[in-house]
């Protein structure tokens, strides 16, 4: 009887144990440093601060070791308990698949995929681009949790979209420095921030909002992160392949003024303002030096700005140093330039394989190691990595119930709802009425991809196509690919295409651009549509009972001046790569159920702009070399579709409530050195913005009431220019100064208000770099509106 008891107990128990063996399988959890019995170093003591933990860490490593840290998969040290770990983990707009600190092989098979950033900018909405941000880290966190993630990653993506060609403009908020410079604030913030708001905050001015899940932060918290955002690339890094360049030697050569006002300012604000704890220097040379070894780029970044986080090499962006740039002499030389001007951590191995033989050459010293390790070391501890078990912490609760939510989900709509622009709509031919459509025609191969995110996608929670979206509203729909694939080089699919086109009461044709197009190694040399995908725009239009409505995907601009040309095309939407719920988004819109309202972030160019080289990075038009310039700020030529261009269903009208006639600025006393520099320079109409120690207390509110002239509900997106009083060298032709997205009902009217930094909004850089605030009358417009506000001294 005994003997029975004992071996049920042991049969009891093998079965627990199984059983826990494998829960730990199906539930893997990161691992973590201070487990017993490495939990008593001083490094473990969370009682210390972060920089008595760091040092005390570093002073354990042996110089192999240290070696060991300046890759982005870091080995494990078991004599000090320090678990592996992979730096590279990649957020753009949902947790990706690019870098190999992801997997979705454990509990969590997918995530949230929003759709690609220039069309979440579309909507010029701060809000919605915080919520997006603070969602997908909720995600991110939940991952780390399960054991599938770091808590360090490489996005986002603020570039400015400099090119029309560029195969990455797609992940960026566009050509606008304001507005790129707005989105890294809000999604470093909404990623990075320990808590959030509790209550829910509109993501489009009528009641939706995204509910993040809030767990009370310590009263002690200092500087700790929740997840951590990198901004990249830094800097002036706009082109993949074009000609004989390639990002990986691409010398950019970039004037002192455009690398002020364009290049530098979002990277500036997503330091200073949004306190971002990693940035990524790029491939790329500016003006001869390779930017992971430039010195005075990077000291820049700490001693100006005062960037206190890691920077990372972009991936194998080390190597490029002496591998394609011919920088250096020996990889040896390139490790330790690279060191020594400041990147911490080398995403590649090239450290790894090359830096002992540097430091044994004595190119490399100990307090170059310390040096970097100090910074990469105070992020993770920020992060809570040595904070003991992770199960235990501020975050514990996240997991797989808080991936793919009906939140996220909605959220994830909304976005691809308020981006999505209208480019043409003849006759108000949109919205359709599905009451009188029996048959609908869908036509493009883009329209039976599911889930279309662009590149840095991760796996999507639902796989949908465009088409899938209208099988709700139509009973009978009609799909046709028309052409084979997006290159479109065969006419072989344009019979079935046409067949459909004849018989159905409507068609929508989907074409434009996809990752074959437009990628990251890949720019476009065109800006029409590929292959003969406008031939099968034409040969429908011409078959289709009724004018044919042509969706356009892709991220970059495309010259489709034939269609806003032709009658037989009665609208046009822009819908880039709108993720999975882009289909769902986009039927809402054609048949009425949401009113559009993004607005273009960019310049859509006609084909005769592929004459100006890609290479030349010059922001200022230059008319006696027959150089146009670039973007809406500095473009002299007649664009097809301009910045800030998209319809509505609706009709609005703004007005001024209040806003300055004048604004007086006072030199001050406390530096009369600075008053007559100030005064000089105010000789030539403009003073030195650094010069003006009051300028900062000048800012100034806009008020305006918005009203809807029309019969629908609609968002209108403010966008505020100012124009420069007088023809002073280099000043943008116009330029971005405040935006706001406004929900008004029909027949009813709302209020807002911007708020205007003079010295930061009005401003431009002189061809010295340095920032100018002209005097005299500056002319800021709104829609139709002008108003003059007098600056003096």
């Amino acid at each position: 009887m005994t003997k029975n008891i004992h071996f049920l107990i042991l049969f009891i128990l093998l079965n627990i144990l199984e059983f826990n063996v494998n829960l730990t399988k199906s539930n893997p959890q990161p691992q973590f440093p201070c487990q017993p019995p490495h939990h008593k170093y001083t490094f473990c003591n969370k009682k210390l601060s972060i920089s008595t933990r760091v040092h005390s860490l570093i002073s354990l490593l042996t110089i192999d070791e240290k070696i060991l840290h300046l890759s982005d998969n870091t080995t494990s040290i078991p004599r000090l308990g320090l678990p592996a770990y992979e730096w590279w983990s990649e957020s753009l707009h949902g947790i990706g698949t690019n870098g190999p600190g992801i997997n979705f092989n454990g509990p969590i098979k997918s995530a949230t995929s929003f759709p690609q950033v220039i069309l979440t900018a579309a909507a010029f909405n701060r809000t919605l681009w915080h919520s997006i941000a603070s969602a997908i880290a909720v995600e991110a966190r939940a991952m780390y949790n399960t054991g599938q993630s770091g808590l360090t990653f490489w996005a986002p993506n603020i570039n400015v979209f400099r090119d029309p060609r560029w195969g990455r403009g797609q992940e960026t908020p566009g050509e606008d420095p304001m507005v790129v410079s707005a989105y890294a604030i809000e999604y470093v913030t909404g990623f990075q921030e320990l808590n959030s708001k509790a209550d829910k905050e509109s993501s489009n001015g009528h009641g939706f909002g995204n509910t993040r899940r809030v767990l009370k932060e310590d009263d002690d918290a200092g500087d700790k992160l929740m997840l951590s955002a990198c901004c990249k690339h830094f800097t002036a890094y706009d082109l993949e392949k074009w000609g004989d360049a390639t990002r990986y030697d691409f010398n950019a050569v970039v004037t002192k003024q455009d690398m002020e006002d364009t290049f530098q300012a979002p990277f500036r604000s997503c330091i200073q303002q949004a306190k971002a704890s990693c940035l990524m220097c790029s491939y790329n040379s500016v003006n001869g030096v390779p930017a992971c070894a430039d010195k005075v780029l990077l000291d820049k970044v700490r001693t100006d700005w005062g960037f206190d986080g890691y920077i990372t090499s972009d991936c194998d962006a080390v190597a490029t140093i002496y591998e394609n740039q011919n920088y250096t002499k020996t990889p040896e030389d390139a490790v330790a330039l690279a060191l020594k001007a400041g990147t911490n951590i080398n995403c590649g191995t090239y450290m790894l394989r090359h830096v002992k033989s540097a430091f044994q050459q004595g190119s490399v010293l100990e307090e170059d190691l310390d040096r970097a390790l100090q910074y990469l070391f105070s992020v993770q501890f920020r992060l809570g990595l040595f904070d003991g078990n992770p199960a235990k912490g501020q975050f514990a609760k996240f997991g797989p119930q808080d991936v793919c939510t009906s939140n996220n989900l909605e959220l994830a709509l909304d976005a691809a709802r308020q981006g999505i622009v209208l480019l043409k709509n003849d006759q108000k031919f949109l919205p359709l009425d599905k009451r009188s459509i029996s048959t609908l025609a869908i036509v493009g191969p883009m329209a039976n991809v599911s889930s279309p995110g662009g590149t840095y996608t991760g796996v999507p929670c639902k796989l949908k196509s465009i088409h899938e979206g209208f099988h709700r509203h139509i009973n009978r729909t009609l799909y046709a690919a028309g052409c084979l694939d997006i290159g479109c080089n065969s006419t072989a699919g344009f019979p079935d295409a046409i067949s459909i086109a004849k018989e159905a009461d409507y068609v929508i044709v989907v074409a434009g651009l996809d990752l074959s197009q437009e990628t990251e190694d890949l720019d476009r040399y065109s800006l029409l549509l590929p292959g003969n995908q406008t031939n099968l725009v034409t040969a429908l239009a011409a078959v289709s009972k009724k004018p044919i409505i042509l969706v356009l995907t892709g991220g970059g601009p495309i010259d489709v001046s034939f269609a806003e040309k032709d009658p037989r095309i009665a609208s046009i939407l822009w819908v880039a790569y709108p993720g999975e719920t882009g289909g769902k988004a986009l039927s809402e819109i054609i048949f009425g159920y949401q009113n559009p309202g993004g607005k273009l972030p960019m310049t859509w160019y006609l084909e005769s702009y592929t004459k100006v080289p890609m290479t030349n990075m010059n922001m200022r038009a230059d008319p006696a070399n027959d150089y146009p310039g670039r973007t809406y700020r500095f473009y002299t030529g007649d664009p097809l579709y301009g910045f800030g261009h998209g319809l509505s269903y609706t009709s609005f009208s703004s007005q001024l409530l209040s806003a300055p006639n004048r604004l007086s600025l006072s030199l001050g006393k406390s530096n009369w050195k600075r008053s007559i520099l100030a005064q000089e320079h105010s000789r030539f109409g403009y003073i030195h913005v650094d010069e003006v120690p009051s300028c900062s207390l000048s800012k100034f509110f806009i008020h305006i009431s918005v009203t809807n002239d029309g019969d629908m509900d609609g968002n209108h997106v403010l966008l505020l220019f100012s124009r420069v009083p007088q023809n002073i060298q280099g000043a943008p032709l116009k330029q971005l100064v405040g935006f706001d997205r406004v929900h008004v009902p029909a027949r009813k009217s709302v209020e807002t208000s911007l708020s205007i930094n003079p010295c930061e909004f009005l401003s431009f850089s002189n061809d010295q770099g340095n920032r100018i605030l002209a005097l005299g009358e500056h002319t800021l417009i709104l829609d139709d509106i002008e108003h003059i506000v007098s600056i003096e001294m």
